[in-house]
């Protein structure tokens, strides 16, 4: 069994808690953002969420979208789904050993590329720039994954 002294001596899996440290930061920024865009734009869900800015009838034309806290809210959910299979399938790979400089690649492919999809996102940016964007960070994972398993496989 690996102690915690042994873990935070690993460089591999230090270099993936701090690229794993930036990009959930990123992602706790967007949830700000959209609610930034929420109160600014005057644009809510749940009419429990406009009560301070009218009663009733006063109060239902806060309910409703907006194209940009959509396109924000939309970036974050688009970080939900590729950040959460980062993380495990980083996790796993930093602690299978692999080589320093090629793992420190991949965090930082990733972490570029989620960083420049949400900017694509929020900008917004002509195509193919977010799904360029979006496929690095796919690649990234897979690669991940696959070198994890090609090692390490116990099927």
């Amino acid at each position: 069994m690996v102690d915690l002294t042994e873990l935070m001596e690993n460089e591999v899996f230090m270099a993936f808690a701090s690229y794993a440290t930036i990009i959930l930061s990123k992602m706790m920024l967007m949830s700000t953002a959209t609610a930034f865009y929420r109160l600014t734009r005057k644009v809510f869900v749940n009419p429990e969420d406009c009560a301070n800015f009218g009663k009733g009838e006063n109060a239902k034309k806060y309910l409703r979208t907006d194209d940009r806290v959509e396109r924000v809210r939309r970036a974050h959910l688009n970080d939900l789904e590729n950040i959460v299979p980062f993380l495990g399938i980083g996790l796993l790979y930093s602690l299978s050993g692999p080589d320093l400089s090629t793992a420190i690649l991949h965090f930082r492919l990733f972490v570029g590329a989620r960083i420049y999809h949400t900017i694509a996102y929020l900008i917004p940016l002509p195509q193919p720039n977010r799904a360029l964007a979006f496929f690095v960070g796919y690649g990234v994972t897979f690669s991940m994954a696959y070198r994890l398993l090609k090692s390490r496989l116990y099927l």
